[in-house]
């Protein structure tokens, strides 16, 4: 068989095309198949704990549950680590006296009209530290009738090794938050005081 021969007859021969073609796209395959993987089970774990978050924020809000906030926060964090062994459950509880008010920064007379707190300015001290907050929440769960923003963070460490190939972290971490107000369960005050410093 000459030289011009075989060559012909390997650009005709059509045997082992499928194993180039397949090495071609299986890591590119591979990758998005990882992807939707890792997707999948952090999309999973978001629906876990804000489905946790959500029955631990609607028992606290009775009056036989609002003192016992760290055994609400064991249960949310035993139904999460079931799923997720390793695991990092963080809370956070912000009460406030109304819906409107949540997040909202303590009032404040700006004497310098600049549209932001100097310290020196008169406040409206709600939440009882004496100094000016960004955010009027009093940390807790709150009393009768106050609304309470009711925050868990879960940190987990990513199964699949998709974070590398995408230059991302390993560690991963999602925040489930639920807003609801406490029963009526008994007579509750707000007390704010202006601060001049």
């Amino acid at each position: 068989m000459t030289r011009r021969s075989f060559i012909h007859c390997l650009r005709r021969n059509e045997s082992g095309n499928a194993i180039v073609e397949f090495a071609l796209t299986a890591p590119l395959f591979l990758l998005i198949l990882m992807g939707i993987f890792d997707f999948s089970w952090q999309i999973y774990g978001k629906q876990v704990l804000q489905g946790a978050v959500s029955k631990a924020a609607r028992d606290a809000t009775l009056e036989g549950n609002a003192l016992n906030q760290a055994a609400l926060d064991e249960k949310v964090r035993q139904k999460v680590l079931n799923v997720f062994k390793d695991g990092e459950v963080t809370f956070v509880r912000k009460a406030y006296d109304s819906y409107s008010e949540v997040g909202q920064p303590e009032a404040f007379t700006d004497s310098n009209n600049n549209g932001q707190y100097d310290a020196g300015e008169c406040f409206e001290d709600v939440n009882g530290n004496a100094s000016w907050d960004a955010d009027r929440g009093q940390t807790g769960n709150g009393g009768a009738e106050d609304v309470v923003l009711y925050t868990a963070t879960l940190e987990i460490d990513r199964v699949l090794p998709v974070w590398k190939m995408m230059g991302q972290s390993q560690q991963s971490s999602m925040t489930a938050t639920t807003v609801l107000r406490n029963q009526p369960y008994n007579a509750a005050t707000s007390t704010k005081q202006v601060i001049c410093t």
